[in-house]
């Protein structure tokens, strides 16, 4: 790469960095009056410190309240639904991916074992703590019911997200000399890159996932009204009474809940091993790429 080139890469990473920063302060004030679960602010929080200006401009789209009141029907749009189920997969798993990666860049683990490591990472953070434990509400409480309901459709969506990332993150730091080194900017400006192709070839899986109920997608958190229970509204319609355990929030989910039980007509065998021929797939391209 000759100087000119790296000079202009250079100022595009900074670029990158820059807007990446004020997006991320932009989100992180606006989010908070927005009527949406904790869970999922803290979600677009990372996913826009992941992907920049990108993120923001899905938060903006996909979840800010228009105007006031009508942030339930505003998220009740079905790519809007999928759009929260795949954030929520992607700002999770990414934790635990780049983790897995600044630890094998460290110790210099062969490219296989590295992503071994950020895959276990990755999967592991995304399930147990942002999906199970965060969600587990959603169980009725019991966290080892959400570890359960939520195993699935973590596994199939993070397969999608390793999918895209792997070649992804293979081409960046084979284009970008210094990208392998967690002190350099290239290090990171690849590692969003990579989780940003992550997030679009996990979009049709988590698509599937919210249209058979088996993740959650957007939801609506409103202060409840005193002396009243807390009511439950689903995407079909249904209502339940309840208490939440704040006794401070009426909750209003826009889709079907993680904890719901898989249903016996939900085909999940083919989409398993779908997910896995598209991480096999992933590899192979990353392979030809290297």
């Amino acid at each position: 790469m000759g100087s000119g080139h790296r000079e202009m890469l250079n100022g595009i990473i900074l670029l990158w960095f820059v807007l990446t920063g004020l997006s991320v302060l932009f989100v992180a004030i606006d989010i908070r009056s927005t009527p949406e679960s904790p869970v999922l602010k803290w979600g677009f929080i990372l996913l826009t410190a992941y992907t920049g200006p990108v993120g923001a401009f899905l938060y903006v789209l996909g979840c800010r309240e228009p105007l006031a009141g009508t942030h339930e029907q505003y998220v009740k749009a079905r790519w809007r639904q999928v759009l929260g189920s795949t954030m929520h997969c992607v700002a999770g798993d990414g934790v635990g991916i780049l983790v897995g990666a600044v630890i094998g860049a460290i110790i210099l683990l062969p490219k296989p074992a590295q992503i071994g490591l950020e895959y276990l990472l990755g999967f592991g953070f995304g399930w147990t703590i942002f999906q199970a434990l965060f969600m587990r509400d959603m169980a009725g409480g019991s966290y080892k019911s959400s570890l359960a309901s939520t195993f699935i459709p973590e596994l199939v969506s993070m397969n999608c997200l390793m999918a895209g990332m792997v070649p992804a993150m293979t081409l960046a730091m084979k284009a970008m000399p210094g990208s392998h080194d967690p002190k350099a900017a290239q290090f990171w400006f690849s590692m969003s890159m990579a989780l940003l192709v992550g997030f679009i070839t996990a979009y049709p899986m988590n698509w599937w996932l919210v249209s058979n109920h088996l993740k959650h997608g957007m939801m609506t958190i409103r202060p409840r009204e005193p002396g009243k229970e807390v009511e439950f509204k689903h995407q079909d319609g249904m209502q339940t009474m309840g208490s939440h355990r704040s006794g401070q929030h009426q909750r209003v989910h826009g889709s079907s809940h993680t904890g719901e039980k898989l249903g016996s007509n939900v085909a999940i065998g083919p989409i398993i091993t779908l997910s896995f021929l598209a991480f096999a797939i992933g590899l192979g391209v990353a392979v030809f790429l290297a």
